[in-house]
């Protein structure tokens, strides 16, 4: 059944011809209309006001709406461009961009300061989320588009905003891998159907999200994954998943949710994958737990710059939890079977190495299991032989030579 169409009123007698006009007027009666907003909802109010002049003139003025009203104003231009991965707006308003080009300047897309601010809270208040003075940063999933923004104060300059364009695709491991050897595809999925457990790390941007999604996408569909995090990204192609997202306090500074309370609330959920989005704070204790109680093929991200930073990582976020370094890392080494981790290049992201954690008496430190050559060859490491051994008794065949 169609919609509804929407009685748009026309501008008052005497208005001045200005989008900024056009556009406060179409705003102020959308607020009142209970459900989004389509293109030919936007056609029909630049009929109702006069502004189809021409074809070509119409259809400038609809943009500018579906950008202002449903989109992300002046910044929707640039995360629609398929070689973009991230949107900047600095203290100064310009625009940058970041993807298959590098870091590139595109000068002052804003008129004026408050046109980033009231951007940044319009963005915020469409997915229930506060910015102001009282809460002045926020992150969220917006239209499918990952946003941060901090206001003043705590951005000295002015308003920042951060945009992470989500892949709308699911990526398989297969073309995560077309550029390395065939044997990274079946390592990677070799981790998966002998439900071992694995960290994701790498640096910012290095597509460990993606990874996760692709590996998760490949278990088997009798699993149940149930899926938490900070804000919701991970959106595998799997008939059965839970996903949980955390919850900022209210304005009178109650009803915050917590990956800690989420982990703990999934641990009840029955899965058979428990998944983290990003390991980033005491909610590591409960995951730990988690694998070391039974929950195999349980999955994760963590922020590192290289696999031998994974330990120094993983000792900070057990400090947060209250974990002194001895017993997390007898937890993290029982617990945690591989860490995969992600690396960026020239815009490519790819898999670098494959390890696994290990408690000696100096502490927790990592093994290679597989690493990457400049080529991107698979160069087996001394835990090679753990790790086909350790899916032989899981009744998954790999081997390092193919």
């Amino acid at each position: 059944m169609s919609e509804e169409r929407i009685e748009w009123q026309p501008l008052p007698p005497g208005s001045p011809a200005s989008d900024e006009v056009l556009l406060a007027h179409v705003r102020e009666q959308a607020a009142l209309v209970e459900r989004p907003l389509t293109t030919a909802d936007l056609a029909d109010a630049v009929r109702a006001v006069g502004r189809a002049i021409n074809g070509e003139a119409a259809a400038r003025t609809v943009l500018m709406l579906r950008e202002h009203l449903t989109g992300l104003g002046p910044l929707q231009k640039f995360v629609e461009k398929e070689s973009v991965t991230d949107v900047l707006v600095d203290g100064q308003g310009r625009i940058w961009t970041d993807g298959a080009d590098g870091l590139t300047d595109h000068g002052v897309g804003f008129a004026q300061p408050l046109d980033v601010r009231q951007l940044a809270v319009r963005l915020a208040s469409r997915v229930g989320r506060r910015l102001d003075d009282a809460q002045p940063f926020v992150d969220a999933m917006v239209a499918g588009y990952r946003l941060h923004a901090v206001i003043p104060p705590v951005a000295t300059e002015g308003t920042l905003i951060s945009i992470r364009r989500a892949t709308q695709e699911t990526m398989t491991l297969a073309e995560l891998c077309r550029d390395e050897d065939e044997l990274w595809s079946q390592a990677l999925t070799a981790i998966v159907d002998g439900k071992l457990n694995f960290l994701i790390s790498g640096g910012t941007g290095t597509g460990k999200t993606t990874l996760l999604s692709a590996l998760l996408t490949t278990a088997s569909h009798t699993e149940r994954l149930v899926i938490v995090e900070d804000t919701q990204e991970l959106r595998p192609k799997h008939p059965h998943v839970v996903s949980l997202q955390c919850r900022t306090a209210n304005v009178e500074g109650s009803g915050r949710v917590t990956l800690t309370d989420l982990v703990r609330n999934a641990l009840r959920m029955r899965p058979d994958r428990l998944v983290v989005g990003e390991c980033r704070g005491e909610e590591v204790a409960d995951f730990l737990s988690a694998m070391n109680t039974g929950h195999e093929g349980a999955g994760g991200t963590v922020h590192a710059n290289n696999v031998e930073s994974v330990p120094a990582r993983l000792y900070a976020l057990g400090a947060l939890a209250g974990l002194d370094p001895v017993a997390l890392g007898f937890q993290a080494s029982s617990a945690i079977d591989v860490i995969i981790h992600m690396k960026r290049r020239a815009g490519h992201r790819f898999p670098q190495e494959i390890a696994r954690l290990v408690m000696t008496d100096n502490g927790l430190s990592v093994e290679s299991i597989f690493s990457r050559d400049s080529d991107g060859t698979f160069i087996p490491g001394p835990g090679a032989a753990w790790f086909q051994s350790a899916l032989t008794e899981r009744g998954v065949e790999f081997s390092c030579s193919g």
